[in-house]
């Protein structure tokens, strides 16, 4: 039996604020966090998608580790995104972030290359190998062009240090799949804001959220609710979040999303190229969203 779950309920996939220059704004950064904590949050996220972490430097990511990892101060689990399409990269990072004090990694598979299974599992083994906190596996196929298959997963499984996936492919079949013949052995969260609740309920443990963001307590209790067993009650919150979710998805993560934050007055929606500013009809779709919910 596998160490203790990483965590229980909701995630936040932090978005990593720029000023108008590209430089990280940690100003907004450190106050994002504290929004998050506040707001009860479960976990946090740094440099993933949401995070744009394919775009920043090496020694920008050393240093926004250091800085969430001090900032959050072991209040909540700080998971560390590392996963890079470059195997030895990958592992550095890795090690980079275990070694500064992360509490989970999440390595997504290699991107452009389109590894085969072989090379997924040489992919994930190496960098379990590398380091002594847990992995969770980060399957997104639409962003990465691979998808990982059950057959990869009963490779990883295996290693100890491999411990969650975030299911994040849309298909809600190969989340129950990994859970009916993995359940116990690996946890599953949710990378779909839409798909939380039946990931939930087929046995996941929660989500790595790109809405908490905005509204992190009402993605907590939402969780939280379901694992009370307030079904009722966690189904109407999931459906009442439905319209923001698609608003916020409306072009790539993370522009929609950035531009509710500044919306919010949260942080600016700053992105790097190739982002770039949310188009006007779909910030008309984003604003009637939010003001629907009622944060605006």
């Amino acid at each position: 039996m596998k160490d203790k779950r990483i965590f229980t309920g909701a995630a936040t996939a932090l978005v990593t604020p720029m000023n108008p220059n590209g430089g990280i704004d940690y100003t907004s950064f450190e106050g994002l966090i504290e929004k998050q904590i506040d707001g009860g949050i479960d976990a946090l996220l740094v440099l993933g998608t949401t995070g744009e972490a394919s775009t920043l430097s090496d020694y920008e990511k050393q240093s926004l580790i250091e800085f969430a990892l001090d900032k959050v101060g072991g209040r909540v689990p700080v998971i560390i995104g590392t996963g890079t399409n470059d195997t030895a990269r990958t592992v550095e990072l890795s090690k980079y972030a275990a070694d500064a004090g992360a509490d989970a990694l999440l390595v997504v598979t290699p991107y452009y290359n389109k590894a085969t299974e072989s090379g997924l599992v040489r992919h994930y083994l190496t960098v379990a190998d590398a380091v002594n906190v847990p992995i969770i596996v980060y399957n997104v196929p639409s962003r990465t062009g691979v998808n990982v298959g059950i057959s990869v997963y009963r490779e990883l499984v295996r290693h100890e240090n491999i411990r969650a996936v975030k299911e994040a492919s849309g298909n809600v079949s190969l989340a129950a799949d990994i859970l009916s013949e993995f359940g116990g052995r690996l946890d599953v969260y949710s990378g779909c804001d839409d798909l939380t609740l039946p990931i939930l309920a087929l046995g996941g443990c929660g989500v790595i959220s790109v809405l908490s963001n905005v509204i992190p307590r009402d993605i907590h209790d939402l969780c939280d609710r379901f694992i009370r067993g307030d079904k009722d009650g966690a189904r109407r919150m999931q459906l009442s979040q439905i319209p923001l979710c698609r608003a916020m998805f409306s072009e790539v993560n993370p522009i929609p999303i950035k531009r509710a934050c500044e919306i919010m007055g949260i942080c600016s929606s700053h992105a790097r190229l190739p982002l770039t500013e949310i188009s006007e009809r779909n910030e008309k779709k984003l604003r009637a969203a939010m003001e629907a919910y009622g944060l605006i």
